[in-house]
C-alpha cells in the first residue's frame, strides 16, 4: 500500500502534467479536475445502472439492495478515510438505450466518482465506451461477458462475476464426467451469453449436444423453446438464463412431462428467487398447489460466492448480519450476496487507496492489490487480466435443507486450459477493513 506522501506526490505530477498543454493521462483519466470529480473531503459519489423493473427485475432487484446495505454499514461507522459512500441507483429497466440514458445523467449531471457493478451484457455493452472515453472507472460490471475483461480497449472496465465461458467449461466437464453419454440440450439468452457459454460447454459435450434453443429476454414466452428440448430427447437440460426464464423454463417442462435434470450458473440459479417466481407463474394453473421447492429439488448450479443458504460460511452470517439490520424486509437472497460482494470489494479498495483518493489512483491501487475473500475463488485485477473471479463450485439444491457441495470450486480460462484445483488463503470478515482509517 502506497503512503499518504507517495499518493499526495503522484497527484501532484498529475495535476502539473494537466495544467502544461492539457495533458492526459494514458489511462483515459483526464485533466487532474476530472480525477477527483465527485470525491469531497466527506463524500465520494458512485452510480449504478440496475433493472429495478423490467424482465430482468426479478432477484436482480437485490443486487443494489445488497450493495446499499453494505455501505449504509460501513457510513454508520464512520465511513472511509472520512469520507461516506453516496451511492446512487438508477433504474435501466434492462433496456440499453435507458442504459445510455441514465448513464449520461450519472456522468454528467450527477457527477459520479466511478460506476459500480453496471448490470447487463446488453446494458452495459451500450456505455462501456462512454465510461472508458470519459475516464470514469468501471468496476465490477454485473455481467460474465468477455467484453469487460479487455483492458487495451477499455482500461478503466474490470469484470467481477465468472465469465460465461469459465463457468460453462467447468459445467461442461462436470456434465461430462458425472452424466456420461447423456443428451444435453442448451436454453441460452440470445446476446453474448450465448456465444460465450457455448465455447466453454462443447469443449467437453460437443458431441453430446442435441439442442440449441435461444430465447429473447423482452418476449416472455418458452413454449416452443421446451417443447423443442423435449422432443431432442435432452435428457440434462442447461439453461443459461436469467432467474425469470429459468423459473419459466423448469414450469413450463413441468407442464408438458418433460423432467431433464436442470443445470443452471450462476447468474440465474438464485433458488430462493426462481421459487417465489415459480409460485407466482403457477397460479391459476394444475401446478399452483404445488409447493415451488418441488420444482427446484436437485437443481444443479455453479457459484463462485457463498450462497445465502450456506449458513456455515463465515462471510455469509456477515452478510446475514448487516441484512437484519438494514433490509430485514427484503429477502436475503444468492443476489443480495451478490451485491454485497460488490460493495466490500469497492469499500477495501477505497481503504487500500488511502485518503487522497483520485481516479488514477484508484486504478493503479486495483491493479496491484489482492482481494481475496469473500469469493470462493481468485479475482483478477490487474493491469493485464480484468476478468473478475476465475472458476466456481458445483452444487446441487436440495429442498430444505442447505445445498450439497458436488465439486469444491476450481479454477480456469476463458480458452482451452485446464480445470484445476488451487490454494487461496481466504480472510474471514474479522481479518478485513472495511471503514475508518485517518480522514
Amino acid at each position: 500500500m502506497r503512503s499518504p506522501r507517495i499518493i499526495a506526490a503522484a497527484l501532484a505530477v498529475a495535476i502539473l502534467a494537466a495544467s502544461c498543454g492539457d495533458a492526459e493521462s494514458t489511462d483515459g483519466s483526464g485533466s487532474a479536475e476530472d480525477l477527483t470529480l465527485g470525491v469531497t473531503d466527506d463524500t465520494v459519489v458512485i452510480g449504478t445502472h440496475q433493472p429495478l423493473s423490467g424482465p430482468a427485475s426479478p432477484g436482480f432487484v437485490h443486487v443494489s439492495a445488497g450493495a446499499r446495505a453494505v455501505f449504509d454499514h460501513i457510513n454508520d461507522n464512520g465511513g472511509i478515510h472520512g469520507r461516506r459512500i453516496d451511492y446512487r441507483v438508477e433504474d435501466d429497466a434492462f433496456d440499453p438505450a435507458q442504459t445510455m440514458r441514465v448513464t449520461d445523467d450519472l456522468m454528467n449531471e450527477q457527477e459520479i466518482f466511478a460506476m459500480l457493478g453496471g448490470l447487463g451484457t446488453p446494458t452495459h455493452e451500450s456505455v462501456i465506451e462512454e465510461l472508458n472515453d470519459a475516464g470514469v472507472p468501471d468496476l465490477f460490471v454485473s455481467s460474465g461477458a468477455l467484453a469487460w475483461d479487455q483492458p487495451e480497449e477499455y482500461p478503466l472496465s474490470y469484470g467481477f462475476q465468472v465469465d460465461y465461458s469459465k463457468e460453462a467449461k467447468v459445467q461442461g466437464a462436470y456434465i461430462a464426467e458425472n452424466f456420461p453419454g447423456e443428451d444435453v440440450g442448451l436454453l441460452y439468452q440470445n446476446d453474448d451469453v450465448g456465444p460465450a457459454s457455448h465455447a466453454g460447454i462443447e469443449q467437453y459435450l460437443m458431441d453430446d449436444i442435441v439442442a440449441w434453443e435461444s430465447y429473447d429476454p423482452g418476449v416472455p414466452e418458452l413454449d416452443g423453446q421446451i417443447e423443442e428440448l423435449k422432443r431432442s430427447g435432452a435428457d440434462v437440460a442447461v439453461c443459461y438464463c436469467i432467474p425469470a426464464f429459468l423459473g419459466m423454463a423448469i414450469l413450463e417442462a413441468q407442464a408438458i412431462g418433460y423432467e431433464p435434470q436442470w443445470v443452471a450458473p450462476s447468474f440465474g440459479g438464485d433458488v430462493e428467487i426462481v421459487q417465489e417466481l415459480i409460485g407466482e407463474y403457477a397460479a391459476g394453473t394444475p401446478a399452483e398447489d404445488v409447493p415451488p421447492e418441488a420444482f427446484t429439488d436437485g437443481l444443479i448450479i455453479t457459484a463462485f460466492l457463498p450462497m445465502a443458504a450456506q449458513s456455515d460460511d463465515p462471510w455469509t452470517e456477515f452478510y446475514r448480519g448487516i441484512h437484519d439490520e438494514y433490509i430485514e424486509d427484503a429477502p436475503f437472497t444468492d443476489t443480495t450476496v451478490y451485491g454485497m460482494v460488490q460493495a466490500t470489494l469497492f469499500a477495501r479498495l477505497l481503504m487500500e487507496v488511502g485518503p487522497d483518493l483520485d481516479r488514477e489512483t484508484l486504478v493503479r491501487t486495483l491493479n496491484s492489490n489482492d482481494l481475496a475473500g469473500p469469493g470462493l475463488v481468485p479475482f483478477a485485477a490487474t493491469e493485464d487480466d480484468h476478468s473478475g473471479y476465475s472458476g466456481v463450485m458445483v452444487v446441487q439444491n436440495r429442498a430444505g435443507k442447505e445445498p450439497e457441495i458436488l465439486q469444491e470450486p476450481r479454477i480456469t480460462d476463458s480458452d482451452g486450459g485446464e480445470i484445476l484445483p488451487f490454494d487461496m488463503d481466504r480472510p474471514t470478515p474479522d481479518e478485513v477493513e472495511l471503514f475508518g482509517g485517518a480522514s
